[in-house]
């Protein structure tokens, strides 16, 4: 099975930057941009849809705007890290809306989460709940006092 990435070129790249910093353009203006026709970009991008590089399309929220000024990252080690122990935790984070991210982990803790919420109680509540996961052993919080950098644009130079 070829390999999607080993298949783009640089009008590729060039429409996936355009998205990631845009990702309400228009076809025409898509197509403008990269230098295509209004179908071949098209067809590009579908093929870059279907293909699973490009994965949906979505508004990024200002979290503080929202009522949600509270960002967490917690280190949470498992007591065992047995597949089935993984599989359990996994689940219950996928249940959790506050959780905007999750990655298992080499180091110190199984796993690291991005939590935001709106206070300090409502994590306090979110952590209580979090230790009643079977084999949860240690949790461990840091709270961001404010982003220094956030981004959802991958970089793309690599492509090149």
């Amino acid at each position: 099975m070829t390999n999607p990435v080993s298949a783009l070129d640089g009008i590729d790249r060039h429409i996936l930057e355009s998205l990631q910093r845009d990702g309400r353009l228009s076809n025409a203006d898509l197509a403008e941009k990269v230098g295509l026709s209004a179908s071949p970009c098209w067809r590009r991008v579908k093929a870059l849809e279907e293909t699973g590089i490009i994965r949906g399309y979505v508004a990024v929220v200002d979290a503080k705007a929202v009522g949600l000024p509270v960002s967490v990252f917690m280190s949470v080690s498992l007591t065992t890290q047995v597949q089935s122990a993984l599989q359990r935790f996994e689940k219950a984070v996928q249940q959790r809306p506050e959780v905007m991210e999750c990655y298992l982990m080499t180091g110190d803790s199984d796993y690291l989460l991005r939590v935001v919420v709106p206070d300090l109680e409502a994590y306090e509540r979110f952590v209580m709940d979090f230790t009643r996961i079977a084999g949860v052993g240690q949790i461990r919080s840091s709270f961001a006092l404010r982003p220094v950098k956030q981004g959802t644009a991958l970089p793309m130079g690599h492509l090149a």
